[in-house]
């Protein structure tokens, strides 16, 4: 969808128009993919910081793990400087500041009251009309009033001279920055695009800048592998549940090797979609772990219940497969069907739907499959093992 915005905008030379997909999360940045900020740690000019900024984004742009990286800071922004003359304003019997003050209402707006509708609290702004703030010469129909209570026009008192600077310098962390945002390239994981980030700034920014990490970009590298560290502590958790659930240290075993069949699936129906890994498919991943572990408790436990009935083990397994076919195959086709008008959705989140319902329907087809074949074998096998160890 951008990259068509972008060619059918290609033909607009006046703007350099910029398109950003909304964050994945609200409240995480601005737009959705990385945001980095390129410090100046030195203490240097605006112009030294965009042009080490502009090599940075020119460095990411060459990667083939960046789709895009642009900012929209620009050091040559057309501005005005606003010059009062204080002698004349003297002369007149006005202060500088009720001029520039007059100036800011008109041209800027001025906050008078607020204002109830709806059910929320609005503010009311005052400010002159567009056509009489358009140009310079509009300054000769922006009054003062002096003191002897006359209206005089502020051209009178101030001077404009065209310059050209920065429209805002932001601060990160104390340090001016400048933003740098982007997305990472079809086929790369934004693990991929943020390690592409870390390479390039140690090739291209001198000593004395720096770079920082912001919005969602911030929170995964601050979470760096902790993750895996997290999911090895459930792992181990729901390993000792399951051991005080059947008493055994081995039957555990045959519900945590059959989840991965799903997880495979996952990924296989992902790539074969062209569907990023983002947040939408890791959330369907985790319910999908949910329902696959449920799945396959229900055939090791009615297997262990033949077992301690008497029956073999390989009939023990056999019999819980075919007991637990039904209401294995009722639960995945009803996650499937249900997920299945999330594949062809359209219009806004339609990305976020598609993601989620592709990744759920392919770890549920190829898991339930699996786990139907692959949880008895596993119970025979690791039954074998704790009766025979």
């Amino acid at each position: 969808m951008i990259n068509d915005l972008y060619r059918r905008l290609s033909d607009i030379t006046d703007a350099r128009i910029m398109i950003f997909a909304q964050p994945i999360i609200a409240g995480y940045g601005v737009t959705n993919g990385f945001e980095v900020h390129v410090q100046d740690r030195r203490g240097g000019s605006v112009e030294e910081l965009q042009r080490h900024a502009q090599a940075f984004i020119e460095a990411l742009n060459g990667r083939p793990e960046i789709a895009r990286a642009q900012t929209s800071f620009d050091s040559r922004y057309p501005q005005y400087r606003v010059e009062v003359d204080a002698a004349v304003c003297k002369r007149a019997g006005v202060s500088p500041s009720e001029v520039l003050n007059a100036l800011s209402g008109y041209v800027g707006g001025v906050y008078s009251s607020n204002i109830n509708r709806f059910s929320k609290l609005y503010r009311v702004m005052m400010q002159a009309s567009p056509e009489y703030r358009a140009d310079v010469r509009s300054l000769d129909g922006l009054f003062v009033r002096t003191a002897s209570g006359e209206m005089s026009p502020i051209s009178r008192y101030v001077s404009l001279t065209r310059i050209y600077g920065s429209e805002s310098l932001s601060r990160f962390n104390l340090f001016p920055s400048i933003a740098v945002n982007g997305a990472p390239a079809a086929g790369y994981s934004s693990g991929q695009a943020l390690n592409a980030i870390h390479e390039v700034a140690a090739q291209t920014l001198p000593a004395g800048y720096g770079y920082e990490f912001g919005a969602m970009s911030r929170e995964e590298v601050s979470a760096g592998n902790t993750s895996v560290w997290v999911f090895g502590i459930c792992i181990v958790f729901i390993y000792l549940i399951l051991c005080a659930l059947y008493e055994s240290l081995l039957i555990p075993l045959a519900v945590i090797l059959a989840i991965p069949f799903g997880l495979f699936g996952s990924f296989l129906f992902a790539k074969l979609f062209g569907i990023e890994n983002n947040i939408y498919m890791q959330t369907g991943i985790i319910m999908l772990i949910g329902l696959l572990a449920k799945t396959a408790i229900l055939q090791t436990e009615y297997a262990s219940e033949c077992r301690s009935r008497g029956m073999s083990i390989t009939a023990s397994a056999v019999a819980a497969a075919v007991a637990r076919l039904r209401p294995i195959l009722m639960t995945s086709l009803t996650m499937i069907f249900g997920l299945l008008p999330m594949i062809f959705s359209t219009g806004v989140g339609c990305n976020g739907s598609r993601s989620l319902a592709v990744g759920t329907i392919g770890g549920m087809l190829v898991g339930t499959v699996s786990l139907l074949l692959f949880v008895p074998l596993l119970f025979i096998v690791f039954r074998y093992m704790e009766e025979i160890l």
